[in-house]
This record gives C-alpha cells, sequence and structure tokens, in this order.
C-alpha cells in the first residue's frame, strides 16, 4: 500500500540551522498550498503552527523572496489567510502570488487582516462580484504616506540646533573647490584593484562618495523565455542579468559544461548544480551553479522557458584550484554528472506517477513507479560514491578536523547494526586500551560515515555466529582501530581485498552498491584524506587518525603502523 506521508516527514524533521529552518519553510509552503481547500485535521493544525513556528526564525524579506518564486503553488485559502497575518512584506506577496478563485477572494477577503486587505484591492484579476464586495468592506489599495505623516513616526532623538551644531562647517570658495577635486580622486583611487564604486567613478558635484567595494552576490532568482534568454531577475540583479543567454549552439562549443547545459535546455529537463561562467560587472562575474526546472503553459503546453535560481559554489580552495584541470578526476566526475541528468528525470517523472501529482493514476503502475523510483535512487546514491572518491582522489576535498569521540562512535555504530547482527548471534567485540577516550582529528559526521562503512561491511560479510573482535587505542599521537576480518574476508590473498566486485546479488546489508573492495577503497581515501591510513596486516584491517593534539603534517606514513591487538 503506498500513501502520501510527506507532510508527517516534514513534521518529524528539526531545524538544526537557519538553513534547514528555510528548507522546512519552503517544503511546507509546497504542501499546504497545493492542499485541498476541505482538507482539515490535526496534522494540517500541526503544519500550520510549525509553519508560523519557522517564519519566526527567518527574517520577514527572505519570506517574502520565497512567496514570489514563481515555482511555488499558493492555492489554498488557509494558507493564504495565515501568510497573511504576517508583516506587510510578508502578506503582500502572498495575497499578489495566491491562485485562488474569485469566489474564494469573496470567502477570504472579510476574514483577512484589516492592512492586508488593501493588497487584494491591488489585484487585476477579480471580477465585478468582488469588487462590489470590496467596495462595501471600505477596502481601498494602500498608497505612499504623506509627508505629514512621515515626519510624524521619526523619533524626535536631537533638537535641529544639536545637528546643526554637530555637523562641521563646510568649506566654501577656494576651499570648497580644493575638496571637490580631493572627492573626486578619492573615488577614482583603486580599491583593492578595482574602482571605488566598482562601476564608475562619481563626479564631484556634493554626492556622497561610496567608499566600499561592491557586495558580492551570493544567489538570485530568475525566468527565461522558451530561447534561453531571461526575461526576469531579482530586483537587485535584473539590471546586469536581464537579456544574458543561458547557451547558445555557439557557445555549447567552449567547454564540456556549456555543452552539457546546452542539451539539458534543449530538451526541456531539470537542471541541477549545472555549472555557468559569467564574465561582466564584477558583482555578477565568476562562477554559478545553475538549479532550474522547465515551465509549460497549462492551456496549450507548450515550453516557455525555464525558472530557477544561480548560487554561488560553495568549494574549498584546492576544489576551485583544481576545477579547471583536464584530469582522470575530473573527467570522472563530468561523466558522472552526464548521467545523473537522465537518471533525475526518472526518478522525477516515477515519483509524479506515484504520487499522482497531475491526477489519479492505476495501483499497478504506482507500484512500477515506486520501485522505478527507488532504483533510481539506489544508481544515484552509488554516482555520489564514484563522485567522493574521485575527489578524495584528487585532494578536491577537505575533511573537518574538529574532532570527535572515535571510541563512541565505534560504540554507536555496533549498537545500530545490532538489528542485523542480533538474530544472527554474530557482531562485534570492543575493547578500548585504558578508560581515555579515544580522540580523533576528525569531524564528527566525516567519522561516523567512515566507521559505518568499515563495520557494516565486515558485519554484511560474517558468517552466523561469528564476533569480529575491535581493538581502539592511542600512541604516538595518533588514534588506532584494528578490526578483525570475517573468514570469508580473511581467505582473500593480497589485493584481492580491496579490488572493486560487485555483489552476487540484493544482501539484506550493505555499505554501498559496488561491493566489499570499492567500500574498503572508499574508505582508505577517506582515511587518507584525514591525515591517516587503512591497510591489511594478516587478519586484521588497521585504521589511524591523527588525533586532536597532533600536528597531522609532522607524521610520516609509518607512524602509528604498531598493532594494537
Amino acid at each position: 500500500m503506498h500513501f502520501d506521508d510527506r507532510l508527517a516527514t516534514v513534521l518529524r524533521s528539526r531545524a538544526s540551522g537557519p538553513a534547514t529552518a528555510r528548507i522546512l519553510f519552503r517544503q511546507l509552503l509546497d504542501l499546504l498550498g497545493t492542499m485541498p481547500v476541505e482538507a482539515q485535521g490535526a496534522q494540517i493544525d500541526a503544519a500550520c503552527d510549525r509553519l508560523s513556528e519557522l517564519g519566526k526564525a527567518i527574517p520577514s524579506a527572505d519570506r517574502a523572496t520565497m512567496l514570489r518564486d514563481p515555482g511555488l503553488r499558493l492555492r489554498n485559502p488557509r494558507l493564504v489567510a495565515l501568510l497573511a497575518e504576517g508583516e506587510a512584506g510578508v502578506a503582500a506577496a502572498a495575497i499578489n502570488h495566491a491562485q485562488l478563485s474569485e469566489d474564494e477572494w469573496i470567502d477570504l477577503a472579510p476574514a483577512l487582516p484589516v492592512g492586508a486587505r488593501g493588497f487584494v484591492r491591488q489585484r487585476r484579476d477579480l471580477g465585478p462580484r468582488a469588487e462590489a464586495l470590496f467596495n462595501r468592506l471600505g477596502m481601498v489599495a494602500p498608497g505612499l504616506p504623506t509627508a505629514d505623516e512621515v515626519i510624524d513616526v521619526i523619533p524626535s532623538v536631537v533638537s535641529a540646533q544639536e545637528v546643526a551644531a554637530a555637523t562641521p562647517a563646510k568649506p566654501s570658495g577656494i576651499g570648497a573647490i580644493v575638496q571637490r577635486i580631493e572627492d573626486f580622486r578619492k573615488a577614482r583611487a583603486p580599491i583593492d584593484g578595482k574602482t571605488g564604486s566598482g562601476e564608475a567613478p562619481h563626479l564631484p558635484f556634493g554626492d556622497e562618495i561610496r567608499a566600499e567595494s561592491p557586495v558580492l552576490i551570493r544567489a538570485f532568482d530568475f525566468a527565461t523565455d522558451s530561447d534561453g534568454c531571461i526575461v526576469w531577475s531579482d530586483p537587485g540583479m535584473a539590471p546586469m542579468a536581464v537579456g544574458l543567454r543561458l547557451t547558445s549552439r555557439e557557445a555549447a562549443g567552449k567547454s564540456a559544461a556549456r555543452r552539457a547545459l546546452f542539451a539539458a535546455l534543449r530538451r526541456r529537463q531539470p537542471v541541477r548544480a549545472m555549472p555557468f561562467e559569467i564574465a561582466g560587472a564584477p558583482a555578477i562575474a565568476g562562477r554559478w551553479l545553475i538549479d532550474a526546472a522547465p515551465a509549460f503553459d497549462p492551456q496549450s503546453g507548450s515550453f516557455t522557458g525555464y525558472a530557477g535560481r544561480m548560487r554561488r559554489p560553495q568549494v574549498t580552495e584546492q576544489e576551485e584550484a583544481g576545477f579547471s584541470a583536464d584530469s582522470e578526476a575530473d573527467r570522472m566526475r563530468q561523466l558522472l554528472h552526464e548521467l545523473r541528468t537522465p537518471v533525475n528525470a526518472i526518478q522525477g517523472f516515477a515519483e509524479v506517477i506515484q504520487q499522482q501529482v497531475f491526477g489519479p493514476a492505476p495501483h499497478e503502475y504506482r507500484a512500477l513507479a515506486a520501485g522505478i523510483a527507488g532504483d533510481a535512487a539506489l544508481i544515484l546514491a552509488g554516482f555520489e560514491e564514484l563522485d567522493r572518491l574521485a575527489r578524495l582522489d584528487s585532494g578536491g576535498i577537505a575533511l573537518a578536523t574538529d574532532g570527535c569521540d572515535l571510541g563512541a562512535i565505534a560504540k554507536a555504530t555496533v549498537a545500530q547494526l545490532q538489528a542485523f547482527t542480533g538474530p544472527r548471534s554474530s557482531g562485534f567485540a570492543i575493547e578500548t586500551e585504558g578508560d581515555a577516550t579515544i580522540e580523533a582529528a576528525l569531524g564528527n559526521a566525516d567519522a561516523e560515515r567512515l566507521v559505518w562503512r568499515l563495520l557494516a561491511t565486515l558485519a554484511a560479510s560474517s558468517a552466523p555466529g561469528e564476533i569480529l573482535a575491535v581493538n581502539l587505542a592511542q600512541h604516538d599521537g595518533m588514534a588506532l582501530m584494528a578490526l578483525e576480518l570475517p573468514a570469508a574476508l580473511a581467505a582473500l590473498e593480497g589485493s584481492q581485498l580491496m579490488q572493486a566486485t560487485a555483489g552476487a546479488g540484493p544482501r539484506k546489508l550493505s555499505a554501498g552498491m559496488f561491493g566489499t573492495g570499492f567500500t574498503l577503497r572508499l574508505a582508505a581515501a577517506e582515511a587518507k584524506a584525514a591525515g591517516g591510513n587503512l591497510e591489511r596486516r594478516g587478519n586484521l584491517l588497521e585504521i589511524t587518525l591523527p588525533d586532536l593534539t597532533a600536528a597531522g603534517a609532522g607524521h610520516s606514513e609509518g607512524t602509528g603502523k604498531r598493532s594494537v591487538t
């Protein structure tokens, strides 16, 4: 049986930071905005409360920007009423972007706050019945405040005499001319290799000189026409972005990234994290990543363009330096990017059928679509493993070094594996040298991923009743962990253990889709990137990581090659 549990999944998620809060807020907008008008229940009430709670942690300007997203579907009157109770900018964005019928507006308008009713009057898609109701309610479109109103709300902190006394007297005569020339010279002076304003020098006609460097834009939303030319953008970026053509047949021949973007746009496929280079003003020039989706006319079904976002990539200096390098790792990442695009499209269409986004579908088709979506997710997970190994081998990933408790992570992972190892009477016996905490100079998330790969791989290869020893210790500035190999893996000779061979069939427990050898090679690459090592010594698999007190660069490769058994 298949059911839609997306709302329950979002409600179970925790907002661990500002970025997560924005993601959950946007997901709730999408889910509640497409709910039927008659939908009710405790779960929907909880979702509305959660939306209000998340909104308190997000600035009103950011919430208004989310509501102005062309891809947002806002068709639920209850959600519109909830958003209209917020700040003026949020209420205006919600009411202007809402997709309600005239009857729904007639029912909703009297229940809206007085300050938000004027935004409804600004809509131009309402009929005479709604206009008559609005006239009876006295709803008028908001206008600009008068000068007297503006003066009334300005706080009187200091008197005019105090301001005049604190303001230095401006030079006159020859002194004024000299001062204006000096201001002009400062405006032309380079700041960090650029002109003072970042655009053009200010002439010395009494305007205040801007001495700061231009702000580097990190992201902006856009929409294109059917030819891939940007026709709309965020207000702050519109002068620089409108008219920019995402790709053309001539530009597509310049690089592999441009060819991939041209192919995706020509096939009307969704675009995710597609590299794009812009040459222009300092605020917009540089490398971007494009996330966009095709838009189609609801009446004719014809393609109308793309709506999406451009964002600056979050990469390390090493990855930035190696972006243009024509290396094996770079070619592997380009190939994986080419493969992700069709798999993402297949997964997206399968989820559309399974979730009945565009209408009812037979249960047989939904079952097949669910299976296809699951297979696509497994393929994408495999692509992520290949991409991570390529980046680790090329030095394109810098692992966090804020420290972790390796012993605690190992014990927690063994407890997680108990659901698999318990019924088989197999598992691990952990022994720690002394009572001290085994600390390693590796981020907690990366350490959990590394320990899971190793223990899950060994647990999946162990026989029923087989208990494997895990010994942890610290020696010479290194954290050491020795894992006993199960009999099936201990029988392999030489390099056979690290050979990437796919499994014979599906397994109940697997740390990767490319088999034991590939998973261990990936774990070895992670250990090396952290400044450690992973190698086989007889029937043991030994991993060494720098501890928090060690200087990672000062240890040779031979440090810590000491058995802890």
